[in-house]
């Protein structure tokens, strides 16, 4: 028996109609994208994603660290290693859907970056295109240079875009500065209806909406020449199970 392709965006809507997660009250389900370590890398790691999380390169300060011979959904860690897991972007697609906002997501890509300003995306790959996540493919193809920006401001982020209808954007802007305020960063740009955004074409009486990849922090570890295997979209996991960055 043959399974079908399933391609990105049809793994976002699931995952997305899936979540539970109410920020609010710090109960339900997120969508969690888990890399592997060394784990004489992990407090190399650690620093690194505090620093990427200071800089505004992340998504949440939610974090689950597991070591070798721990399970974190059906995974186990092997021997020598540690699991990194941490919030993925595509949680706010699923954060929109709840309050009624449908969306598109349109796909994920690298975003020049100059003086700490978002300025267009110079790659692309489109969910309804492949059965691969975007941002895996562009960190194993070295696409990026994350701790510049870290550092002085300027290079390559991963980002991700998606397409609300205008008619939604004041609830958009509503949700968003409520997921602000308790903690839910990460937000790139949000453009104007019928409007390309960072030079991505949006449909007709829609806005794009650019946020940072939930894995840019792991990428930049990478950058620096530890070893990092990172699975966007690993899952699903109950945010409770999460600590905070400040814990470690």
């Amino acid at each position: 028996m043959h399974v079908p392709l399933k391609f990105t965006n049809h793994r976002i809507e699931e995952y997305a109609l899936r979540v539970t997660y109410r920020p609010e009250e710090n109960t339900g389900t997120i969508i969690y994208n888990l890399s592997l370590i060394e784990s004489r890398d992990l407090e190399f790691t650690l620093s690194i994603m505090k620093e990427a999380h200071r800089t505004g390169i992340t998504i949440s300060d939610r974090i689950l660290v597991a070591g070798p011979g721990e399970e974190v959904g059906d995974y186990t860690v092997p021997d020598g290693r540690h699991a990194v897991c941490t919030m993925c972007s595509i949680t706010l697609d699923a954060l929109l859907l709840r309050r009624g906002i449908p969306q598109n997501p349109i796909g994920g890509g690298v975003v020049e970056v100059e003086a700490r300003i978002p300025r267009r995306f110079t790659s692309m790959i489109l969910y309804r295109d492949t059965t691969l996540d975007p941002l895996e493919v562009l960190i194993s193809q070295e696409a990026t240079s994350i701790l510049d920006v870290m550092h002085h401001g300027n290079g390559n982020i991963l980002a991700n875009i998606r397409e609300c209808h205008m008619e939604a954007e004041p609830l958009m802007g509503t949700v968003l500065d409520e997921l602000s305020a308790i903690g839910f960063s990460g937000i790139l740009d949000i453009g104007a209806p019928n409007v390309p955004l960072l030079g991505v074409p949006v449909s007709p009486q829609y806005v794009g909406v650019a946020m940072v990849g939930g894995t840019n922090a792991m990428a930049a570890v990478r950058e620096a020449g530890r070893p990092v295997v990172t699975r966007a979209l690993k899952g699903l996991i109950d945010i409770r199970e999460m600590g905070y960055l400040e814990d470690y």
